[in-house]
C-alpha cells in the first residue's frame, strides 16, 4: 500500500498562521543562534515508517494478557532510540482475524496497561506506547515515569527544543512512533490490517490529529480534547512566549492544522465546552479542515482526563462502526437558523430519544463561560427544533440515541 503527505512545503501557511503572528513584536530579535531549516519535502518517511519495528523483550515489565515490548524508534541525537510499549490481542479462534486501536496517552501518561484491557476486552488488538522516552514505573515523585537509557525527547510541546533540530524534538518521534506502533500492530498475524484506527487523549489528542493526516493506513480517528490552532487556544500562551520567529517555526512544524487537510478518514471528534486546553474555537477550526466525515461529541463541562477520556461510549460505537459491522452514531446532515428557531436534520438507524439545547449567555475566555441547557423538540418531520433564549451568544444541539451516545451539531455564534 502506498501511504502519501503532501509536500511539506506546499501546505498552505494560511492554515497554520492568524494576523496577530504578523503583528506581534515583529522587530522582536530571535533567540536562537542559528534556526534550524525546514524539511525540503514530507515532514516524516511515512514508507520508512511503515515497516514493522524490530521488537525486544521489556522484562521485568509484565501485565496479564498482554506484551510488554520495546520497540525500535527513530535515532534520537544521533543514537538509536527505543519505544516502550503494552501490546494486547484477544483470544480469537484460528484463522480469525481482529481490529486494533493505536493508543496514544496525554500528558503527564505513558502507556497504560489498563488502558489496553479495555480495548482487548472490546475484542480488538491494541497497542499502548510512550510518548516520551519513558517506561511505566514510577520515580521517586509518583507523579513522573522513569525515563529509559534508549528512550527519545521528552515531552509535551516540545517548547524548549524548537532551535533543535527537528528529528530531535518532541512531536517529531511521538509522531513517528505512532505510525511505527501501527506497523507494528498491523505485522501480528491476528489483526486485520485493513481495520486498524487510532485514539489519543489530550496531547496524545494532539498527536492524533497529526497522526491522522500522516498515517494513511488508519481507518478512523478519535482525538480527544486534542486539536489544533495552538495559538488560539488554552496553549496560545506557549506558544507566544516563544517569540515570533520561533513561534512560526512551531506552528509551521508541530501545529495540527498543517497536518489535517490530509486526512481522508472518518474521524470522531470529543471535547467538552469548558476544556482548559482545546478550547472550542479552535476545535471547531481543526475539525473542518479533514477531507473526511466528521462526527462530533461536545458534552457541557466534561472533565478533563485519562478516565473520563477513555471511557465515552461513542468512541466505541463509532470505532465498531466502520471496522467492526456496528451500528454507526446518528449522523446530522443539515442545520440551520432563523432569527431564534434552530434545528437539525438527522438520519441513522438509530432512535434519538433526547433532544436539548445547549447554549451561553457568556462571552470572554471560553473556559469560563456557563453553559445551560433546555429540552429541544424533536419534531414530526424528523428534525430537531429549538428556540434561543433572548441574549444567546453561543449555541449548539445535542442529540442523545437510545445506546445513550451523543452526537453534536456544530456550534453557531450569535448576536440576539
Amino acid at each position: 500500500m502506498k501511504h502519501r503527505l503532501a509536500p511539506f512545503l506546499a501546505l498552505s501557511l494560511s492554515l497554520v498562521f492568524v494576523t496577530a503572528w504578523t503583528t506581534r513584536a515583529a522587530d522582536a530579535p530571535s533567540t536562537a543562534a542559528k534556526a534550524p531549516s525546514n524539511p525540503t519535502g514530507p515532514m516524516w518517511d511515512v514508507e520508512a515508517l511503515g515497516k514493522a519495528p524490530k521488537t525486544y523483550p521489556a522484562d521485568p515489565l509484565r501485565a496479564e494478557g498482554m506484551k510488554g515490548i520495546f520497540f525500535e524508534g527513530l535515532p534520537y541525537r544521533g543514537k538509536p532510540t527505543r519505544v516502550f510499549a503494552w501490546l494486547g490481542i484477544p483470544a480469537t479462534e484460528p484463522g480469525k482475524k481482529v481490529p486494533g486501536i493505536v493508543l496514544v496517552h496525554g500528558g503527564g501518561g505513558t502507556a497504560f496497561e489498563a488502558w489496553v484491557r479495555l480495548w482487548t476486552s472490546r475484542g480488538y488488538a491494541a497497542i499502548a506506547f510512550d510518548t516520551c522516552g519513558a517506561i511505566p514505573v514510577h520515580t521517586a515523585d509518583p507523579k513522573k515515569w522513569q525515563h529509559h537509557d534508549a528512550g527519545g525527547p521528552q515531552g509535551w510541546g516540545g517548547w524548549d527544543q524548537i532551535d533543535n533540530p527537528r528529528e530531535d524534538q518532541w512531536t517529531y518521534h511521538a509522531v513517528a512512533d505512532a505510525v511505527l506502533a501501527d506497523s507494528l500492530l498491523r505485522s501480528q498475524p491476528e489483526v486485520d490490517p485493513e481495520r486498524i484506527g487510532v485514539t489519543g487523549i489530550s496531547w496524545g489528542g494532539y498527536l492524533t490529529s497529526i497522526i491522522a493526516g500522516v498515517d494513511s493506513r488508519l481507518k478512523f480517528a478519535v482525538p480527544v480534547y486534542g486539536c489544533g490552532f495552538t495559538n488560539e487556544h488554552g496553549f496560545a500562551k506557549n506558544v507566544e512566549a516563544l517569540g515570533p520567529e520561533r513561534a512560526t517555526r512551531w506552528m509551521l512544524w508541530w501545529d495540527p492544522s498543517v497536518y489535517l487537510p490530509a486526512a481522508k478518514m472518518p474521524m470522531l471528534w470529543v471535547d467538552g465546552t469548558n476544556d482548559f486546553a482545546y478550547t472550542m474555537n479552535a476545535w471547531q477550526k481543526s475539525y473542518r479542515l479533514p477531507q473526511g466525515a466528521h462526527t462530533l461529541c461536545l458534552r457541557p463541562r466534561m472533565p478533563h482526563g485519562h478516565g473520563p477520556g477513555e471511557t465515552p461510549k461513542e468512541i466505541q460505537v463509532f470505532a465498531d462502526s466502520i471496522v467492526n459491522g456496528g451500528k454507526p452514531l446518528a449522523k446530522i446532515t443539515a442545520q440551520g437558523r432563523d432569527g431564534r428557531n434552530v434545528w437539525a436534520a438527522i438520519a441513522g438507524e438509530t432512535k434519538i430519544t433526547k433532544a436539548e439545547l445547549e447554549f451561553t449567555k457568556d462571552t470572554g475566555p471560553w473556559q469560563k463561560r456557563l453553559w445551560e441547557a433546555v429540552p429541544a423538540e424533536i419534531g414530526a418531520d424528523g428534525k430537531i427544533h429549538a428556540t434561543l433564549p433572548e441574549g444567546t451568544k453561543v449555541y449548539y444541539l445535542n442529540l442523545t440515541d437510545d445506546r445513550d451516545c451523543i452526537v453534536s451539531t456544530e456550534h453557531e455564534e450569535v448576536d440576539l
